[in-house]
């Protein structure tokens, strides 16, 4: 029996959407609630699930194709796809059966053709063989492709940066295999299932889009041959060889014609190679020339990368390494230079007497850590001083977007971590509604997962303030470049004992120097000087913050 698969309820105000990524092909077996496809609207992605178990029998709409609310884009056939028992078949179900009838008449004196040439090895080597085909068969054997996830939004490629794994390493379900490095963030690409990396695809430094299959998860059991003999592993490779030909050859025959199976044996290529855009996912001349002419560049790009590779040359007696930037490096490059190069900015100075803050640690930090299970460190007191400072001045808490002053009403900051990859600022959501102690787990939190290339899209995204701070390096002063399209940044540095003026009087303090840079196309140096002025103000009693004065 025949289901129709159709396109989902869009949302309210999408008049249509298209066809983005078809996750099976016709023949293939599906079960319930399966995702078959994928439909893209201009505001989400839609997953489209087998209403029922079954076999795929016709897509209708190829990838691309834009389609409205309700309509048909494929069909499948209830349980195995068996249509013996349906005597109003159509003309064209009929020849479809005759198709296969004949196909799997070819397959069967294919089978007995070979099986009559593994007969002449013996009833012995026969019986082994049914019997490695059996463990095989419960163990597994499906090839499963390892993709490249979908990239964050404005993302349009990534870069391979690590294989944790290599070709024939054992690999269990969920264990990391590769990171993938895009301009804001590390992805990290899981095996689908246990089983062994069959193949890698792409090699590190290899550029690659969303979707792109970069290696070939085999499931079940591998390395079942250690214990035999040497000639039993031969002979286990030959066979194997002979049927993943015969495998091969007759998966071309279906998604290929034989001028297109010509023109790929010519540039020594299969078809799982080419992705087809023909009907059913047919590979045409088309795709296989596309294929071969993107690889040419891809390898054109590669050798001038090639040179690019790690270097060290000598001229007398001077050695120098030449290494690649990192696309991560490149992108921090080309967005502090656009920083300096398209605002108006400026830093402005002040100081800050730490004691009370200092004092404040001192006495209540064994308890703070005791109850909230977090150390009580001078990070929080920042963040709630530039909170409470964003909300005086809320020119500072505003970016510019064309002509327009957009003034944020929430406070997200962003913070400045250093990572074995380079400098990244992820963001606390709503600081104003946050503790001293949920500041310290959420920053702490977030270092963890900059540290070990963790961090997501989410945790990049947004923020309308930056703080770094470079005293955890030692730096005493510096003027920190902004963050686009945020309109400031605050700079905090070391705490060091310095000989101050009080009462008249030589004291010896703890201070701190604060730098703040910001945009002078949003923010005057009134708001800049008073905003400094606040922060100082609060972090030298810190109990007005407590007390919201």
């Amino acid at each position: 029996m025949a289901i129709e698969i159709k396109v989902p309820q869009l949302p309210e105000s999408v008049a249509d959407a298209t066809v983005a990524t078809w996750h099976v092909k016709p023949g293939d077996k599906v079960s319930r609630d399966q995702n078959l496809v994928d439909i893209e609207t201009d505001k989400v992605v839609l997953e489209v699930v087998a209403p029922e178990d079954g076999v795929i029998d016709e897509i209708i709409a190829d990838e691309g194709t834009t389609v409205n609310a309700e309509e048909v884009i494929g069909k499948m056939k209830k349980g195995n796809g068996d249509s013996s028992g349906d005597d109003s078949d159509s003309s064209d179900k009929k020849e479809k059966k005759d198709d296969k009838e004949k196909e799997d008449k070819e397959d069967k004196e294919d089978k007995e053709e070979k099986e009559d040439k593994d007969s002449d090895n013996g009833d012995e080597k026969k019986d082994k063989k049914e019997k490695k085909t059996a463990d095989k068969k419960s163990s597994g054997g499906e090839k499963l492709e390892v993709k490249v996830p979908t990239l964050p939004e404005s993302v349009s490629d990534a870069t391979i940066a690590t294989w944790h794994v290599k070709a024939g390493d054992k690999v269990t379900r969920d264990q990391n295999l590769v990171d993938i490095e895009t301009d804001k963030v590390v992805l990290e690409v899981v095996a689908p299932a246990d089983g062994v990396l069959a193949e890698i695809k792409h090699d590190e430094g290899d550029t690659v889009g969303a979707e792109d299959v970069i290696g070939i998860v085999e499931t079940g059991d591998s390395g079942n041959g250690e214990e035999d003999k040497s000639e039993d592993k031969s002979e286990d490779k030959s066979e194997s060889k002979d049927k993943e030909s015969d495998e091969s050859d007759a998966s071309d025959k279906e998604v290929a014609g034989p001028a297109v199976r010509r023109l790929l044996s010519e540039h020594n290529l299969s078809v799982s190679d080419v992705k087809g855009t023909g009907k059913g996912g047919r590979v045409t001349k088309e795709d296989v020339e596309k294929h071969v002419k993107e690889q040419s560049s891809k390898k054109d790009s590669d050798k001038k990368d090639a040179g690019k590779i790690a270097t060290t040359t000598t001229s007398g007696d001077r050695d120098q390494k030449r290494v690649p930037m990192t696309r991560l490096r490149k992108t921090i490059a080309k967005r502090l230079l656009e920083a300096k190069n398209a605002t108006a900015m400026l830093t402005t100075f002040n100081e800050v007497n730490m004691k009370p803050i200092m004092d404040l640690r001192s006495k209540y930090k064994k308890e703070f850590e005791e109850r909230h299970d977090t150390r009580l460190g001078f990070m929080c007191f920042y963040v709630k001083a530039v909170t409470e400072a964003l909300k005086r001045f809320p020119e500072v808490n505003a970016s510019l977007d064309g002509d327009d002053i957009v003034y944020h009403n929430y406070f997200d900051i962003s913070i400045a971590v250093s990572t074995p990859r380079g400098l990244v600022t992820p963001v606390l959501r709503d600081t104003d509604k946050m503790s001293m102690a949920d500041v310290e787990k959420n920053i702490r939190e977030l270092a963890e997962k900059g540290r070990d290339g963790k961090l997501t899209m989410d945790d990049m995204q947004g923020g309308n303030f930056t703080i770094t701070n470079g005293g955890v390096f030692g730096s005493l002063l510096s003027t920190p470049i902004l963050n686009p399209p945020q309109s400031a940044i605050l700079g905090m540095h070391k705490i060091q004992d310095r000989p101050m003026a009080v009462d008249g009087k030589v004291e010896i303090l703890p201070m701190m120097y604060l730098a703040l840079s910001y945009d002078h196309r949003i923010v005057d140096g009134k708001e800049s000087v008073g905003f400094l002025v606040a922060i100082k103000e609060l972090l030298e009693d810190p109990q007005r913050m407590l007390l919201d004065i």
